[in-house]
């Protein structure tokens, strides 16, 4: 009763009591303030451990490297300069892969039907650098479903070819593609304006009735290029290859006549490649793999020389 009287009889005890009650909510909020610094510095702690770990800021990519590994990169689909088997994105990871210090042998696994001619020679020419820059690091080639005309020229700098018994391999051949639409036109009422300066210029003009000149022409280009694909071969499998008339007419052949022919070397899956060929179970894939921004840039990039090419008509190694 006389503490009461006391805190009662005291003029300013509302005062200090607002005052403690104030301080002690100042306190508060500063160890709450000080408990959320600390758990947001914790929390972003860890995030930039999980993302330099993902980034491999931290060493973890040296590492992974240093451990003795098969080096896998994937060419499927097309060959072409705005695809994913671009020469671009396939030679980029063939040079990760031979550069990896932990790298015992590399394997390119191939399922494409053939494409661009200038695209597949920079993939040759590139993997015959790497191999001789690398002599100690094997390349080889697993074949899947397919491995056809421009997928062969590229498969053809291999050390060795390993297909499936049911793969389809071979047509070493080059085609130019096109249409013919004079008789379209005359039936429609059709009437071709082209102006050109260059007698030539209007080569091979879908909307013109085919000019013998420049189709002679073109097939001594083609011959050209087909020559040179069939020296990449020879060069290639040398003595392995049990030639016929019909080995550089363009026919393909099933994986077990591929062997027969000298075009691959035996039978052999990625695992088993890489298990009982080059002897490390351990695979890391090298393959280069685009974001949607990426395709889309490049796309863009290659429409262009597209338009030009498919005025006379789309040649390739199909």
């Amino acid at each position: 009763m006389s503490d009461n009287n006391v805190v009662t009889n005291d003029p300013n005890w509302e005062r200090k009591v607002l005052e403690k009650v104030a301080l002690e909510s100042i306190t508060e909020q500063r160890r709450s303030r000080r408990w959320g610094i600390f758990f947001k510095i914790l929390g972003f702690g860890y995030l930039f451990i999980v993302l330099g770990i993902a980034m491999e800021w931290f060493g973890g990519e040296k590492m992974a490297e240093a451990a003795r590994h098969t080096a896998l990169v994937r060419l499927d689909g097309v060959i072409q300069a705005k695809g994913d088997a671009s020469a671009e994105n396939i030679i980029s990871a063939l040079q990760g892969a031979f550069e990896s210090e932990g790298t015992a042998g590399v394997i390119l696994r191939i399922n494409s039907p053939g494409g661009s001619p200038v695209q597949a020679g920079m993939i040759n020419d590139e993997i015959q650098r790497l191999r001789k820059l690398h002599p100690q690091v094997p390349l080889y080639v697993v074949v899947e479903d397919v491995c056809a005309s421009g997928g062969y020229y590229v498969a053809a700098a291999a050390d060795k070819i390993f297909v499936d018994k049911a793969s389809i391999v071979g047509s070493i051949g080059v085609l130019m593609d096109g249409f013919g639409f004079t008789g379209t036109m005359e039936k429609l009422g059709v009437e071709r304006r082209l102006l050109h300066a260059g007698e030539n210029k209007g080569f091979l003009d879908p909307f013109a009735p085919l000019n013998e000149v420049h189709k002679a022409h073109a097939q001594v280009m083609l011959g050209e290029i087909h020559k040179q694909f069939v020296d990449v071969v020879k060069q290639g499998r040398g003595k392995r290859l049990h030639e016929t008339p019909e080995m550089f007419s363009g026919l393909m052949w099933s994986g077990a006549k591929s062997i027969e022919l000298g075009l691959a070397d035996g039978y052999g899956s990625l695992d088993i490649v890489a298990r009982d060929v080059i002897k490390a179970e351990e695979i890391r894939d090298y393959t280069v793999k685009q974001n949607i921004a990426e395709k889309f840039a490049k796309q863009l990039g290659a429409g262009a020389a597209a338009n030009i090419l498919s005025s006379f008509g789309n040649m390739s190694i199909h």
